[in-house]
């Protein structure tokens, strides 16, 4: 939900006003530009050239595990310390920190899953110029030149990655303000030390500029009582014109250039309807960037929790198809290159390589440094219906009743803030939801579950149990005064958890014991909504930068906020059931490692065909980096769909992770029978399918819980050479083996998809017709069209036999699809759990690979030393492109 909507206490009443009278559309004016980010513009400022940093060749250590050299800066004689990392899984880590800081700088702690395992550097040769290390395998080496400092990472003769080559790397010292008395520490500095004699020396000649000791945006003021911090590094990958991630922004997947706007801004805000095609922030921020060419995929992870700003520069942009041309028949050497900058406002620079060389290999170097997609219950890869709000326990159960009446599966129904006693999370409003405990025993009766919205502001009210107990445990965060923090959000005044304490988080997840939150029981699961955090009069709708957790400001720590919150309310989950049932939480804010948490939506989108467009590459986007589970409210959150785009949406949602329906307050009704009898078939026929296919996304989110693959992926991912797929992002993969191209415009009559992979075929899933890969087929479409192919050389499991909710088919059997390939064979897998505990982590399941080859369909245990029983059998095959055999035999256990 978005910050400005209607149901607002009456402080708000003015806002109300402003939204109520304009259109639904995002007000740019509340968020910064680059030009009002004095960092971003102080760093935006520096152009390309000769760097001021040298590197001190004779203050290099080698040890077995790293290499560290002092950098020093000509213009200040500030010295930086520079530390590099061979880690396993070819990863190199840079980290550039301040040799003798004025004070600790912030290190993001928590989302790594451990201290990454290092590799021996070794010193290929040394001069005065620099120093040349290996890195092991396939004559990959760093060299790191000295004057002035660079550091390139070379593969052969190829240079793979370089760092300061355009000279940009910048690091804001923290440096006692002028018009202020000198603290007690900093007059104790050693005076003999030459890095700092140089800083006092040099310190006169710095200039001050606006923005650095305080800043003002609107009518809101950051006293930044550390002063300038910001850190700065650029990255030039030779070879590369395609990159990709760095989410959350409402773009296209390919990532465009930024030199005629603003960079990409990394700062999780709550948006009130996002712009489409801007690089404006969003609700989550993933500082990881994939690049990719014919040759080699890489990865560049920039481990910064402050404001970050990602700018992107290319030699081939704005070239037209027509200058490549030209450039080729001319015999243009030059080669494409993509330049990025990454602009941070405070922290450190650490910053992982990721060197591939496929796409499969990014995705497993960077889950071996933040974990992979958490493996979530079965159920919760159903479908789920939801809209603020339902209005009491009897709106609750009408609508359930009206899932069965005609005949939609379903397995979730959520719950808004509405459902609580004044937005008092924990609680239920104790006239409308009066016995929950019933209300969620009709829902397990029927094997369907609940999510109701627990948001991390909370009301201050000394009759309220939670407010009490964080306000007496100090666990609020505290204003630059040291009270605690207060601003306005649902409740009206709000204190804000300080989710970077691990005892709060502690604290938190102790909440959800059943004794705790009452009226809960073992099917109500937890939505995290307003996570950026989102402070109504906040700046930008968020928090103070010069808020204070701990011994760190806000700025510090702002983009980790909704991941910790995640993090505490899935651990109280877990810990409910006694470390048993796997959690689902939904998250809207989200950082690097959120993955390992739960789910995350797109937000507060809209019903608009562009809204229904941009919701396949940002859920791609997304993928890459990590966070499979994804998915956009379908039918758009503000406004109201026509039928046309309500269905096209359900079909498109189908067929991505995380299947929602979500509505605005303000809205019509839109549960799926209020448009008539031919749309409700029409979205009961997709939601089905869903349910059809359950068994396949179900093996791949396990998976992508073992591996870090994406769920759903770009064409390029499994076409690394075929450049035609690289800036494909209408049409997408579902794990390898099935392709989508959803229909998105209004009024379509057909669509084209590309369909990959020179010698193969491709089956149509309604209609088993076979296509040749490698051409852009023109598909005729109707309102029931979905183009979905499965790829020849597969074998998807599915269940035909659809029921009133997932836990229902779990003993139904399964039915395989087998889809020859031009060698007329097939191969694929089955992986069956209990659906909902931890268990598979004892070895109970059951994972076998099926193959067909020379006319024969064999099944082998690929997990001997796992056990686990099922009712379910395979009670029909059906083989794609085969002709119809003469006889069938079936052997079974050596009979």
């Amino acid at each position: 939900m978005a910050a400005f909507s209607v149901r607002m206490v009456h402080v708000l009443v003015l806002w109300l006003a402003v939204c109520l009278s304009g259109t639904w559309a995002v007000d740019k004016g509340n968020f910064k530009t680059c030009d009002q980010s004095s960092f971003c513009k102080r760093q935006r400022a520096l152009k390309p050239g000769e760097s001021p940093y040298r590197v001190l060749l004779e203050t290099m250590e080698l040890t077995n595990t790293r290499l560290t050299l002092q950098l020093i800066n000509d213009n200040n004689k500030v010295r930086l310390l520079l530390e590099l990392y061979r880690l396993q899984g070819n990863i190199t880590r840079v980290k550039i920190n301040e040799l003798k800081p004025l004070k600790p700088r912030y290190e993001v702690p928590d989302v790594l899953v451990r201290e990454p395992p290092t590799e021996p550097l070794s010193v290929l040769s040394q001069d005065e110029n620099g120093v040349v290390l290996s890195l092991g395998a396939e004559s990959q080496r760093v060299i790191v030149s000295a004057r002035p400092f660079r550091l390139d990472i070379m593969e052969g003769h190829n240079v793979l990655m370089s760092l300061n080559s355009r000279g940009l790397l910048a690091f804001e010292h923290l440096r006692m303000r002028k018009d202020t008395q000198a603290e007690p520490e900093a007059e104790k500095k050693d005076e003999a030390d030459p890095a700092n004699q140089a800083e006092t020396a040099k310190e006169e000649e710095e200039k001050v500029e606006e923005g650095m000791w305080e800043e003002t945006f609107k009518s809101h003021s950051d006293s930044k009582p550390n002063g300038p911090s910001a850190v700065s590094l650029d990255f030039s990958l030779p070879g590369v014109e395609h990159v990709y991630g760095i989410p959350e922004h409402a773009e296209p997947l390919k990532l465009k250039t930024t030199e005629s706007g603003d960079p990409y801004r990394l700062y999780n805000l709550d948006v009130f309807q996002y712009e489409l095609y801007n690089p404006m922030a969003l609700y989550g921020a993933v500082p990881v960037m994939l690049a990719h060419n014919t040759k080699r995929t890489t990865g560049i992870f920039w481990l910064n929790a402050a404001e970050t700003w990602v700018d992107i520069s290319s030699n081939t942009a704005g070239k037209t198809v027509f200058g490549k041309m030209l450039d080729y028949v001319q015999g243009s050497s030059e080669t494409p290159q993509t330049d990025v900058r990454w602009i941070s406002e405070s922290g450190i620079i650490d910053v992982f390589l990721m060197l591939g060389p496929t796409p499969k290999d990014v995705f497993s170097q960077y889950a071996s440094l933040t974990g992979t997609q958490s493996f979530p219950p079965l159920s919760s890869l159903g479908y789920h219906q939801c809209r603020w709000n339902y209005n009491d326990q009897e709106d609750v159960r009408s609508v359930d009743a009206g899932f069965d009446e005609h005949d939609i599966p379903y397995d979730f129904i959520w719950l808004d803030i509405e459902h609580t006693d004044g937005k008092r999370y924990f609680t239920w409003d104790p006239h409308k939801f009066a016995t929950p405990k019933d209300m969620l025993q009709g829902l397990m009766d029927k094997k369907r579950k609940m999510v109701a919205i627990v948001d991390p502001h909370i009301k201050i009210d000394n009759n309220y149990k939670i407010h009490n107990e964080i306000r007496s445990r100090g666990f609020y965060v505290k204003n630059k005064d040291g009270g605690d923090y207060e601003g306005w959000c649902w409740p009206g005044s709000a204190g804000y958890p300080d989710f970077t304490r691990a005892d709060m988080r502690a604290w938190w997840a102790s909440m959800f014991a059943y004794d705790q939150y009452e009226g809960s029981m073992e099917n109500l699961y937890t939505w995290n909504d307003m996570n950026e955090p989102s402070v109504f009069n906040g700046p930008e709708v968020t928090m103070h930068k010069d808020a204070v957790h701990g011994s760190w400001e806000h700025r510090d720590v702002h983009n980790l906020y909704g991941l910790y919150v995640q993090m505490a309310t899935a651990d109280g989950l877990i810990q409910r059931s006694g470390g048993v049932e796997r959690p689902f939480v939904l998250t809207r804010a989200f950082f690097a490692g959120s993955q390992r948490y739960g789910a995350v939506w797109t937000g507060d989108n809209a019903a608009e065909w562009d809204h229904l467009k941009i919701s396949i590459p940002m859920c791609l986007s997304l993928g890459l980096v990590g966070i499979s589970f994804c998915g956009a409210d379908v039918g758009g959150f503000f406004k109201s769909p026509s039928p046309e785009l309500l269905v096209r949406w359900y079909q498109t949602g189908a067929y991505q992770p995380f299947f929602r329906a979500h509505a605005h307050l303000d809205t019509p009704r839109r549960e799926p029978w209020l448009f008539g009898p031919e749309n409700l078939a029409l979205i009961r026929d997709v939601v089905r399918q869903r349910y059809t296919f359950l068994p396949y996304w179900y093996q791949l989110f396990y998976n992508a819980y073992r591996t870090g693959e994406p769920v759903m992926r770009p064409l390029w991912v499994e076409y690394p050479q075929d450049p035609a797929t690289f800036a494909v992002d209408d049409e997408f993969l579902i794990g390898r083996d099935l392709l989508v191209h959803p229909v998105t415009d209004e009024g379509s009559r057909g669509v084209t998809a590309y369909l990959p992979g020179k010698d193969e075929f491709w089956y149509d899933i309604h209609t088993f017709h076979k296509h040749n890969g490698a051409q852009n087929l023109y598909i005729p479409v109707t309102m029931s069209s979905i183009p979905v192919f499965q790829r020849g050389g597969s074998i998807i499991p599915r269940k035909l036999r659809v029921r009133r909710s997932s836990s229902c088919m779990e003993h139904d059997p399964y039915t395989l699809f087998v889809a020859l390939n031009p060698q007329r064979t097939a191969e694929g897998e089955l992986y069956i759990d209990d659906g909902h505990t931890f268990n598979y982590e004892k070895k109970e399941f059951i994972h076998r690979r099926f193959s067909f080859a020379n006319n024969v369909l064999s099944s082998v245990n690929i997990a001997p030393d796992a056990k686990f029983t099922t009712k379910s059998w395979v009670e029909r095959i059906i083989v794609l492109g085969a002709s119809k055999p003469s006889k069938i035999t079936l052997r079974t256990a050596g009979e």
